[in-house]
């Protein structure tokens, strides 16, 4: 298991043991150091954009005091939406090691595979987006969807 993966893993428990949302939780990491962290905050924050990953960006640009993140690598528990996949692209992130797949978030009641439809094109990323410890966010996703929760 990769060290930065159960970080991540440990911030999407956190905020689901909060109330604050899904089983998506992200760290950002510039040469062996987390800068920045962050997890679903949607329903906490009531705000459709308070994804683990945009959390995590925020936190990590506030912290270094820029908007650029060259260099640094994004672990998420879940694959990135299209939002949180552009705003990683925005910010010059290096690359996004991902847990569960889009097809995974349908499986917890998320509609990120819809909008994968709609917008598509993440083949030409090549190896930008990187699989990573999938069975342990499996795990994760599986101890979410057996907790009283909403779905949003």
């Amino acid at each position: 298991m990769n060290q930065y993966m159960q970080l991540a893993i440990d911030e999407a428990r956190y905020g689901i043991g909060i109330g604050d949302g899904g089983p998506f939780g992200c760290v950002i990491v510039k040469d062996g150091v987390v800068v920045g962290r962050g997890h679903n905050r949607v329903l906490g924050h009531h705000d459709p954009t308070a994804h683990g990953e945009m959390e995590a960006i925020r936190d990590a640009c506030a912290r270094l005091g820029t908007h650029d993140l060259s260099g640094c690598d994004v672990y998420t528990t879940g694959e990135p939406c299209h939002m949180c996949l552009c705003a990683c692209l925005w910010a010059n992130v290096r690359r996004v090691y991902y847990g569960c797949t889009i097809r995974d978030n349908a499986i917890i009641g998320f509609r990120d595979e819809h909008f994968n439809e709609i917008f598509e094109g993440r083949k030409e990323l090549g190896d930008f987006l990187t699989p990573l410890d999938r069975d342990a966010c499996l795990a994760l996703f599986d101890e979410y969807l057996h907790l009283p929760h909403t779905n949003y």
